[in-house]
């Protein structure tokens, strides 16, 4: 299942929703590319300040299709390879930006436009070059693939690795986006793995072979379970430290080739696959990255201004560039503030 939508849906679901700037267009077109309806409907409540979002038509259509989208992503992996699902994530950023651009009234860039078509071209050359062998997803296949040497000795590695990435971005305090972006990528390879094995064991057991009788089937469940949970666990960290125009694109690349990896080596998916095939696949994901890259690259950033703080050198008689914060309920500078005027006048008074 891919977890690509969820840098989104962690951006919008961590945190209260701010009034959107609407006069600068196109400033918050990297948070939306993922889902447009859900920040259309944010829009719409902040213009008329009235009920929560979450009492909006439009916000919960939107987590509806979301919904939707994703259960249908999760049993496509049970009918194709994951090499190949994984790579038509940049389908789902092209639609998010056209849709941006019909409901949030997006500026449409050149960028955007060169981007697109070079994503759609990617999508294209990949389809036509990927593996379409379709493979019976069984309990006792995926058994077979646990205990294979390859992939034991690539869990070892992956494992590894993990714990060295999380041990600098914990004990060293190590907070580069790469280090972050690393440690989704390393729990997506599980995800792809057993979102596959699950979705290709309910499609066997709807075909009739039933599959829940083997506690394969529950160890796949819970693998991926855990493994989409701290991805978005992680997904949120990089969302709160980093700017989405950065978190989008690595994160598609980085997820996307983890999942390619993954299904080379636990499901065998480039087996007996020409070497003109490959080429041309790896080739066709290399325009889908550098198309989502353009696509998401240079979005104006957002400064706000916290309402709550003010400049000490806009208090009378005051000269610095500190910021102090008021008390919440009084109505103008607060209570160091307020101290400072009081003085300013004493001396006022005490000179006249």
């Amino acid at each position: 299942m891919s977890v690509l939508n969820d840098t989104d849906n962690v951006a919008n679901s961590s945190a209260p929703q701010p009034a959107l700037n609407t006069s600068s267009p196109g400033a918050h077109r990297a948070e939306i590319l993922e889902n447009p309806l859900r920040k259309y409907a944010h829009v719409r409540q902040s213009q008329r300040d009235s009920k929560p979002y979450y009492t909006s038509a439009v916000w919960w259509c939107g987590v509806a299709l979301m919904g939707i989208g994703e259960l249908g992503n999760f049993a496509a992996y049970g009918f194709a390879p994951a090499s190949l699902i994984a790579p038509l994530g940049s389908v789902s950023v092209i639609a998010s930006a056209v849709i941006s651009v019909i409901f949030l009234k997006e500026t449409v860039r050149v960028s955007d436009v060169v981007g697109g078509s070079l994503a759609i071209t990617g999508t294209y050359v990949l389809v036509t070059f990927a593996p379409h062998t379709i493979t019976h997803i069984t309990a006792h296949l995926i058994q077979y693939y646990i205990v294979s040497w390859y992939f034991v000795l690539y869990l070892s590695l992956e494992v590894l690795l993990f714990c060295i990435l999380l041990y600098v971005y914990k004990k060293r305090n190590v907070k580069h986006i790469v280090v972050v972006m690393l440690l989704v990528a390393l729990l997506a390879s599980l995800t792809v793995i057993s979102v596959k094995a699950v979705s290709g064991m309910i499609t066997e057991t709807i075909k009739g072979q039933l599959q829940f009788i083997y506690p394969i089937f529950y160890v796949m469940l819970v693998i991926m379970i855990a493994s989409c949970a701290f991805q978005i666990k992680f997904l949120n960290q990089a969302m709160k430290m980093f700017d989405a125009t950065e978190v989008v694109p690595i994160n598609f690349v980085f997820f996307t080739a983890s999942a390619i990896v993954a299904g080379i080596v636990f499901y065998q998916e480039f087996e007996g696959l020409a070497l003109l095939n490959i080429f041309m696949f790896l080739f066709g994901c290399l325009l889908s990255f550098l198309g989502v890259f353009l696509i998401a690259r240079n979005r104006p950033k957002i400064k706000q201004q916290d309402p709550d703080f003010i400049a000490l050198d806009k208090i009378p008689s005051r000269s610095h560039t500190d910021k102090v914060q008021p008390e919440a309920n009084t109505q103008t500078y607060g209570s160091l503030a307020a101290k400072l005027m009081c003085n300013s006048a004493s001396r006022t008074r005490h000179n006249s």
